[in-house]
């Protein structure tokens, strides 16, 4: 029999060791399949919730926040786009130039999540980022990824044109915060047991095999 494993995936679109995290995860749990019946739900966390609308160069945004060099910076991009092709998920770094603003896109996950397809705007999302270049500030953009996943374009829009579930994602991310979560990735399985960062495939797999012998069956 499964075991029922409810996973709290805490991450931002701007951060590309989520998306290599979630290609890792989106594997084990396939790895898994028959072992362990998965609930993913998508959390939201901002790594620059002062971010301006109009976003910042991003080597200037990296000098500034961790002291990292034009040369490091590339060669970080060099890296993140190697464990990306190793995971299946293609990163164009020549498309990226600029960090952006991601608040609007983690409302709209949160709506995706009552509308049951907040898997597929996160993956649409990170695509659109990461793979396309596309600056997930950007309304026009956010209705256009919606759509993709499967969601109401005119109810995307109204969403982003006033400040619907602005309070919800304040809070999800306020109680992350309080519980200690400061870095992204973060997999919370069953509240109780953290994996963090962006894990090899085999890693998930080994951690969510261990909780799962204590998990429920289903």
């Amino acid at each position: 029999m499964a075991a029922a494993l409810k996973i709290d995936f805490v991450s931002d679109i701007a951060c590309p060791w989520c998306a290599i995290g979630l290609a890792s995860l989106d594997s084990a749990l396939e790895t898994l399949a028959g072992e362990v019946q998965a609930s993913v739900h998508f959390q939201p966390f901002e790594l620059n919730p002062q971010m301006p609308a109009e976003g910042q160069d991003i080597d200037e945004h990296l000098a500034q926040k961790y002291g990292v060099t034009p040369e490091q910076s590339a060669q970080n991009r060099e890296a993140i786009r190697a464990r990306g092709e190793a995971v299946g998920f293609s990163f164009d770094m020549s498309r990226r130039s600029r960090i952006y603003n991601t608040f609007d896109a983690h409302r709209l996950l949160h709506w995706a999540g009552l509308e049951g397809r907040q898997a597929e705007l996160e993956h649409a999302l990170f695509a659109a980022h990461f793979t396309e270049g596309r600056n997930p500030s950007d309304h026009a953009v956010l209705i256009d990824v919606a759509a993709r996943a499967g969601l109401d374009a005119e109810r995307a829009r109204s969403i982003l044109a006033g400040d619907e579930y602005a309070d919800a994602v304040h809070e999800r991310e306020r109680f992350y915060l309080d519980h200690g979560i400061h870095a992204v990735p973060a997999v919370i399985v069953n509240d109780r047991h953290l994996i963090q960062g962006g894990q090899p495939a085999e890693v998930f797999a080994s951690a969510l095999r261990r909780i799962a012998a204590e998990a429920t069956p289903v």
